[in-house]
């Protein structure tokens, strides 16, 4: 069937021939707008040799797109029923299909290095970001399709409403920017909310950052109180490690950037 991009009717005649209906418990959308994976893939800059890990291969749509800009492929996919159906939208190619949970069982990935490229699950797309982003530094680049809502906070600067723990996390492992936005028309089934695709570069990690992330893990679980509160039961003395950072003991949890989290973990390791 060639290693173009499957359109909306191509999509949904192979999903019916091969009996299969998208699961929301999986998070299924599948991507059905050819314009949209060249998008993708030209985000990710993909040259012929790259070693690229896809999670969520789905119909293989966009497997396909790279697969044809030359890369190495190695794509996750949960679900069994897709087996045949991947088999078949594949068939000739460069693509090793993993029928595995990454969200569990992390990505074992060889080499490097390696862009992550995918359409990620709704359901478990940002952890499973996130425990990528810290867990896989052989990934140094990840072109990343999720709620829109998801790309806002990842991309949030602190003291804003979308400013979070994925946030900081992010901004402790890489630099994040906004590639574009993508209408849920693009999508069998449509879901009922936009995407975007995330671009984030990785840097190179402070070894506290784990500290970091786990501080401010803990003043976002309360992010209403002020951070002496917040971080009370995680840390001894909270108020005197914050006065010894030069942070404001009444400042809140979203108030902080990843660099002040950074010199929190930096000031309780060294005393």
């Amino acid at each position: 069937m060639g290693d173009g991009p499957l359109g909306a009717a191509a999509t949904a005649r192979l999903l019916d021939r091969h009996g299969i209906r998208p699961r929301k418990a999986l998070g299924q959308h599948f991507l059905i707008d050819p314009n949209t994976t060249r998008r993708i893939v030209d985000a990710a800059a993909v040259a012929p040799g790259d070693s690229v890990v896809e999670v969520g291969a789905g119909v293989g749509t966009l497997t396909r797109a790279l697969a044809a800009a030359g890369a190495r492929v190695v794509a996750y996919e949960v679900d069994e029923r897709l087996r045949p159906l991947l088999a078949e939208t594949l068939r000739g190619l460069d693509v090793e299909v993993r029928f595995a949970d990454a969200a569990r069982g992390g990505l074992d990935l060889e080499g490097g290095p390696w862009t992550m490229v995918a359409n990620l699950p709704y359901n478990v797309g940002t952890p499973l970001l996130l425990d990528a982003l810290a867990g896989s530094p052989s990934i140094t680049r990840f072109v990343v399709m999720l709620q829109r809502e998801a790309v806002e906070r990842l991309a949030a600067a602190p003291g804003g409403k979308a400013y979070g723990l994925p946030s900081v996390v992010a901004a402790l492992h890489g630099t994040v920017g906004v590639a574009f936005r993508v209408p849920a028309t693009v999508f069998l089934p449509r879901p009922e909310v936009e995407s975007a695709v995330a671009v984030i570069e990785r840097v190179q990690a402070h070894p506290l950052a784990p500290q970091a992330a786990a501080l401010a893990a803990a003043g976002f679980r309360q992010r209403r109180k002020m951070l002496r509160r917040s971080l009370a039961g995680s840390i001894p003395d909270p108020a005197g490690a914050l006065a010894a950072a030069g942070i404001d003991p009444t400042r809140r949890a979203e108030d902080l950037a990843a660099t002040d989290y950074l010199h929190l973990a930096e000031v309780i390791h060294e005393g």
